[in-house]
Formats: C-alpha cells, sequence, structure tokens
C-alpha cells in the first residue's frame, strides 16, 4: 500500500524593516496562510518592545508571539538593572540568545528589530531562526520577499525623510502582495522615531 504524501505547509509573509536618518519603519501584511489554505486575514506581524524599539516577524505567528513576549521582559529586566532603556542592540541580542538557546528545535521565525537609541540614533537588525544577528539599513523577509526588496531597493536612500520612506515600504509590500499568494489583507506599521512608537493600519 503506497504511503499517502502530504504537502509541505509553510506559513507566508511578506515584513519590511528600514530606516532613514530621522526613524525606523517596520512593517508587514496581516495574511496566515498555511499551504493552500488562508488561516486568518487580521493577523498582527509587528510588535511593540519598549517605548522605541519593536519588532516584525515572518512565520509561524505563535513563535512570533512567544518570542516577542519572553524578549520583552529581558527589555524590561535590563531596564530596571541598568535603570536606562535598553538598547536597540541589546535587545537584539537578547532575542538573539532565545533563538539560539532553542536551536535544537528551533523558533520558527524570522524577526526584524528597530528602534530608537539616544546616543546611536536609529538602528535595525535582522535575526534568522538560529540567532544570528545582522545589522542591516532595509531588510525583508518571508515568501514575499523576492518582490519586496527589489521595489525597497530600488528607491531606498538614507536622506529620506521618514515619510517618504514610509511610501517606500508601503509600496513595496503592495508589490509583494500583487504576486505572492500567501501574502494579503492590510499592512500593520510601526514607525519608531525619538518621539515614540506610532502604530498604523492600512486595510487593502
Amino acid at each position: 500500500m503506497e504511503a499517502q504524501r502530504y504537502p509541505a505547509f509553510f506559513p507566508g509573509a511578506t515584513t519590511i524593516g528600514a530606516i532613514c536618518r530621522k526613524g525606523v519603519i517596520l512593517a508587514s501584511e496581516k495574511r496566515v496562510s498555511y499551504g493552500y489554505m488562508i488561516m486568518s486575514k487580521s493577523a498582527k506581524k509587528v510588535f511593540r518592545i519598549t517605548d522605541r524599539i519593536g519588532a516584525a516577524c515572518a512565520g509561524l505567528v505563535s513563535d512570533m508571539q512567544v518570542l516577542v513576549s519572553e524578549v520583552e521582559v529581558y527589555a524590561n529586566l535590563l531596564r530596571l538593572e541598568t535603570n536606562r532603556p535598553p538598547s536597540t542592540k541589546a535587545v537584539a541580542k537578547s532575542m538573539s540568545n532565545v533563538l539560539f538557546k532553542n536551536r535544537l528545535f528551533p523558533i520558527l521565525a524570522q524577526t526584524i528589530v528597530g528602534g530608537y537609541d539616544d546616543d546611536e540614533g536609529p538602528s535595525l537588525y535582522s535575526l534568522d531562526p538560529f540567532g544570528s544577528v545582522i545589522k542591516d539599513k532595509y531588510t525583508c523577509i518571508g515568501t514575499g520577499s523576492e518582490i519586496g526588496i527589489g521595489v525597497l531597493e530600488f528607491g531606498y536612500r538614507e536622506d529620506m525623510k521618514l515619510s517618504d520612506l514610509r511610501d517606500l515600504v508601503i509600496r513595496s509590500i503592495k508589490s509583494a502582495i500583487s504576486r505572492d499568494a500567501m501574502s494579503g489583507n492590510g499592512i500593520d506599521l510601526l514607525l519608531i522615531s525619538k518621539e515614540g512608537i506610532t502604530e498604523e493600519n492600512i486595510p487593502l
């Protein structure tokens, strides 16, 4: 009797992080899909960690939520121990430690951490499921990343205004959504600057 074959189901996403001189933008679409099934059209894949640090993820939503909750606790502990807000780099490193600790049974999520620090200004880090930390000026992860990164790379400049960067990020995600069936149903954004975090939702 021939064994029944089941297709491999991988959750899709298009998630972007980018910085300019005045701040950081983290964004992701809202669809949760497994294989050919759309499980949700209203998932949140961008998260606030501190007053000026956030994260955006692509992968299993449950893993994203557990990972961000744990890192949020570490960020609060750092703030209590040092009596000052944790830096973006420290939060990214804390997340890296959590991911590396679970490397034998990995957390199935790629993550972008971005924030604004008084001494360093805006910064952005990309992390894989095993805890690698890569500092960058812009990045795109998920099933729609091949499409999104092309638009992002073509239009990106370091001297952009935060409003112009927002428009570029939205255009990049919309391009990915138009070609990637696993992405869609709206865009969530975190706009992070010296003044704090502004959350925004754009229905599509």
